[in-house]
């Protein structure tokens, strides 16, 4: 297993890595260019977001027909030259065009698809918790490099070298991805179309928990950076002084989200315990004079932000449908992108009006209503996986499956000889279908 997630999960974390290292200082940077100001530096910061969020659907759904190292590539290309563009930037319209540039290509939820076809939906828990932890790898690594990259040369370096590392993971893609299993879907053509993400009101409260998520993030590294300049006169050089124990603890905090959320169930009470951390942080952030509580309300953030990130895209890979994943995921990234460009923007503005006092209440005010939201939504854990060898149950029979009570979803892997069947457990158990499925002898 390690050796199919592996290699995708390096792709993911080179192209994160270019995302993450700029944001430790753009920002601050972004008011420093010919034409700059809060607001405008909020887009430059979140602006890759609104073109993935326009193409993240296309994509996955692309992948979906199409082929995923296909899309990867051309994603990856895209990535690479708006990076290059970025790096040229002389004022900040021309940095606004390279982030575009950089947001259309839009993989991500193409990597987290290509990682469920290649793992076994028991072992996919540990597939994203591997991923997580080299983004976490990731950013803690640009959270660190990136102001030092940033101070002894300058901002462009960072995306001279984010373009450098998008073509580094086209060599791995092509070199150490295996390929896909083959599997056979059960669906009809109306099963397949887009609209069809949306009817699992569990799929849809994943949506809206990745918008709030990413939102409060790009707040964030807005304001992070800014305050640490403006308000305790802090160079670049130094933004590590507050990043580094902020990554450290974030990282620590996701095993024991990981192991809560998938092993024992309680997915829905670590989110809920992640958001009252962010709360925490933009209160200490946003209302205290004094450096070290700031400090400790940038590590509460991180630790807040980091439990959520084992979770998400494991939860609605579980959600959704084996013809679907591409499109759920892709639709999730969407929401997530959305929410970092509207995070980016609405940040700078209340920025730039109410200070940071305005950013901390309207994030509080948001996650008072992100609680709520993530309330109401049932127990991933609920949903069971059953793994059925063909030589012994019967694949003709899947299709009475369909229209019974508790089963979600039903698919033949090929490759491996198995049949796969999602349900609901507490609604249908596991020896009820195995009978419905063996073979006479």
């Amino acid at each position: 297993m390690i050796k199919k997630v592996l290699p995708l999960s390096l792709i993911v974390a080179l192209r994160f890595f270019g995302l993450f290292i700029v944001l430790s200082v753009l920002s601050s940077y972004a008011k420093e260019l010919p034409g700059g100001t809060a607001f405008l530096a909020g887009i430059a910061l979140g602006g890759y977001a609104l073109t993935q969020a326009l193409l993240q659907v296309p994509f996955g759904v692309m992948s979906d027909k199409f082929g995923r190292k296909k899309t990867l590539l051309f994603g990856l290309l895209l990535f690479a030259f708006g990076s290059a563009v970025a790096a040229m930037a002389d004022n900040i319209y021309v940095l606004l065009a390279g982030r575009f540039l950089q947001g259309a290509g839009a993989i991500g939820s193409v990597v987290t698809a290509m990682i469920a076809d290649q793992v076994r939906e028991d072992e996919r828990a540990h597939a994203m918790a591997i991923m997580g932890m080299t983004i976490a790898m990731s950013f803690a690594a640009a959270m660190i490099i990136g102001p030092i990259v940033a101070g002894y040369w300058s901002v462009s370096a960072l995306f001279w070298l984010t373009a450098a590392l998008a073509l580094t993971a086209l060599l791995i893609l092509f070199t150490a991805v295996p390929e896909p299993p083959h599997i056979e879907h059960h669906y009809s053509e109306e099963e397949a179309k887009i609209k069809e993400v949306f009817k699992d009101k569990d799929l849809v409260r994943m949506y809206i928990t990745f918008l709030f998520h990413s939102s409060t993030m790009a707040i964030a590294f807005f304001i992070i950076p800014i305050l640490m300049n403006s308000k305790f006169d802090m160079t670049r050089m130094d933004y590590w002084k507050v990043y580094l124990p902020a990554v450290i603890f974030g990282i620590l905090a996701m095993g024991p989200a990981a192991v809560l959320g998938e092993k024992y169930g309680k997915g829905k009470e670590v989110f809920i315990v992640s958001i009252l951390f962010i709360i925490a942080s933009f209160a200490l952030m946003g209302f205290s004079s004094n450096f070290w509580l700031f400090a400790v309300g940038a590590t509460f953030f991180f630790i807040g932000f980091n439990m959520f990130e084992p979770l998400l895209q494991s939860f609605v890979s579980k959600f959704a449908k084996v013809h679907q994943k591409g499109a759920a995921l892709g639709v999730a990234n969407t929401f997530a992108y959305v929410g970092i460009f509207l995070g980016g923007a609405i940040g700078g503005w209340l920025y730039g009006h109410y200070h940071e006092q305005g950013v901390a209440i309207a994030v509080i005010v948001l996650s008072g209503f992100w609680i709520l939201w993530i309330l109401g939504m049932r127990n991933p854990a609920l949903r069971k996986n059953l793994f059925l060898p063909t030589d012994l149950f019967d694949e003709g029979k899947m299709a009475e499956l369909k229209n019974i009570e508790g089963i979600n979803d039903f698919y033949t892997n090929k490759t491996e000889k198995i049949l796969v069947i999602k349900y609901e457990d507490g609604l249908i158990d596991e020896d009820t279908i195995r009978g419905m499925l063996l073979k006479k002898q």
